[in-house]
């Protein structure tokens, strides 16, 4: 795949309640946006979205759809693989939103 540096592709795996959350978005174009920005987590996806802290520290958190949604993954080196915890919209000023 181009535009990989080391040429390593990440596995990409949903918890099933990141699932549940990218299946309740009824808006079937923002769910392909969606699942279109969580495939390119695939690739050197430590560099993508910012790192979170407090209770989420060792997660990242990546805008998608126009920055309506969060995408809050984790990066397994080990394992090279992403794992997507959840998916929701985002709300400004909102602490509680996804």
């Amino acid at each position: 795949m181009s535009g990989a540096s080391d040429g390593v592709e990440y596995e990409i795996q949903l918890t099933p309640l990141a699932l549940e959350m990218l299946v309740a978005v009824k808006d079937r174009r923002e769910q392909e946006k969606l699942a279109e920005r969580i495939d390119q987590l695939k690739i050197e996806p430590e560099k993508q979205g910012k790192a979170l802290v407090d209770n989420l520290s060792g997660f990242r958190s990546v805008r998608a759809v126009g920055q309506r949604y969060r995408i809050i993954y984790k990066v397994e080196q080990a394992q090279i693989l992403v794992l997507v915890v959840g998916i929701g919209r985002h709300k400004d000023g909102d602490k509680k939103d996804i």
